[in-house]
């Protein structure tokens, strides 16, 4: 039921974290041009069921940013039974303009190396899933900032359409449910009744970076040469509602594009409560309003955060 509340090939070597906390580095994709890693974490206790897996994609602006920034929230998730992956992409953005003086097919470009690597990321476990004791259909994406334009793009595009490389993921193959902080998908009509699948978002109201509704990435005029029109969390969420199903957003009313990576660096606990929900199969609708003290013009629209 819809409710408001208020609040806020090859493994490469392995280190030691906290309470013997396993990490494991793995070239997940490589060929004579490209080489990409991940680090794995997977429960300490051995468990006699397949484990549900999260892949999370950092934010960088498709420039910066490594894999190591999601190692803390993938240590959390192993420790509550969970394997989870945070990887390293293509960065096409790098010394290149994503500003509203960039080129829009190179935007696009970006969107479509990150979707691809994840893809090639997932048919890894897919491939391996044995040998990890992880459960395929039951891989969820992450990711924050352009680490979640990765990921809702790498969910509802067409994957033989926009695919690169050859992926090695069943036809039907579709993603148990999706973990987006700060972003924005380019075309709503992406999600169908096909593909759509149990989504939880993230998003500061006052982002003027990625927008939380629906508006021109970075705000950009239109005679801009990266203009590129956004559908931001509130309008994804709204979507998804609108079809019936399961969908969350936590909202930082006035909050900026800082809110991105919010809940996966400080309070990762109602994105635990979300995989738990999803994988017992529980449906949820809800928007939980979180007060920053900040106002601005962006958010004004919005009649829940004045």
């Amino acid at each position: 039921m819809k409710h408001f509340s208020l609040i806020l090939f090859s493994i490469l070597f392995s280190v030691q974290i906290g309470f013997a906390q396993k990490m494991t580095t793995i070239t997940y994709f490589q060929n004579d041009t490209l080489k990409l890693d991940l680090n794995l974490f997977l429960p300490e206790k051995k468990s006699n069921e397949k484990l549900p897996l999260v892949l999370f994609v950092h934010g960088g602006g498709f420039g910066g940013g490594q894999s190591k920034d999601g190692n803390s929230f993938c240590e959390y998730l192993s420790k509550n039974g969970y394997a989870a992956a945070t990887i390293n992409y293509t960065l096409y953005m790098k010394n290149k303009k994503f500003s509203c003086d960039g080129v829009l097919t190179e935007k696009v470009k970006a969107f479509q190396f990150g979707a691809n690597d994840l893809w090639l990321a997932t048919s890894y476990f897919v491939e391996n899933a044995s040998k990890f004791n992880i459960d395929p259909s039951k891989i969820f994406v992450s990711g924050s900032s352009a680490g979640a334009e990765t990921a809702l793009h790498a969910a509802f595009w067409d994957r033989n359409l926009m695919k690169m490389y050859d992926l090695k993921l069943p036809e039907n193959f579709k993603y148990a449910g999706i973990i987006s902080g700060a972003g924005a998908i380019m075309d709503l009509n992406l999600i169908t009744t096909n593909n759509v699948i149990p989504a939880f978002f993230f998003h500061g109201s006052g982002d003027s970076t990625v927008p939380y509704g629906t508006a021109s990435h970075h705000f950009c005029k239109t005679n801009a040469s990266g203009w590129l029109m956004l559908f931001g969390s509130h309008s994804i969420y709204d979507k998804l509602i609108e079809m019936d199903k399961s969908a969350s957003l936590y909202t930082f009313c006035g909050g900026g594009h800082e809110y991105a990576g919010t809940l996966f660096e400080k309070d990762p606990q109602p994105i635990l409560a979300f995989l738990n929900d999803v994988l017992a199969g529980r449906k949820f609708q809800n928007h939980t309003i979180v007060p920053t003290g900040k106002k601005n013009e962006i958010s004004s629209a919005y009649k829940f955060c004045n």
